[in-house]
């Protein structure tokens, strides 16, 4: 089915995120932190999954947005774990690629729609 492959890369980044989570186990406000970047990085694919079964063009251009502001706000926890030295950044570089990966996959979906539109 059409979408299915970046459906799949967003369920396996979520479970990427997931395992990041689970390390990170310090002090309140790093819990913060952790609760952030997993409620952002699991809502693009609950989003991108919301978008596949749209019930018209504006509402997977709504949610497709969605899942691109999602992704976004998950680059930045990302980049703030980093350089925050909560993991080390050698254990973060293939999810941060990912991240980007994924983000310029959802914007080049978004403009091809909002062409389309």
């Amino acid at each position: 089915m059409r979408g299915d492959d970046i459906a799949d890369r967003l369920v396996d980044f979520a479970v990427r995120i997931f395992k990041l989570c689970a390390r990170l186990d310090k002090p309140d406000t790093v819990k913060y932190i952790r609760h952030q970047l997993f409620r952002s990085a699991t809502s693009v694919g609950a989003n991108y999954e919301e978008a596949r079964g749209a019930e018209s063009k504006a509402d997977f251009i709504h949610k497709m947005g969605v899942a691109y502001k999602e992704m976004r706000e998950t680059i930045y926890w990302l980049k703030f774990i980093r350089r925050s030295e909560l993991i080390p950044e050698t254990k973060l570089n293939d999810l941060n690629n990912e991240a980007e990966e994924i983000n310029a996959i959802l914007i080049k979906s978004l403009k091809t729609a909002r062409s389309r539109k």
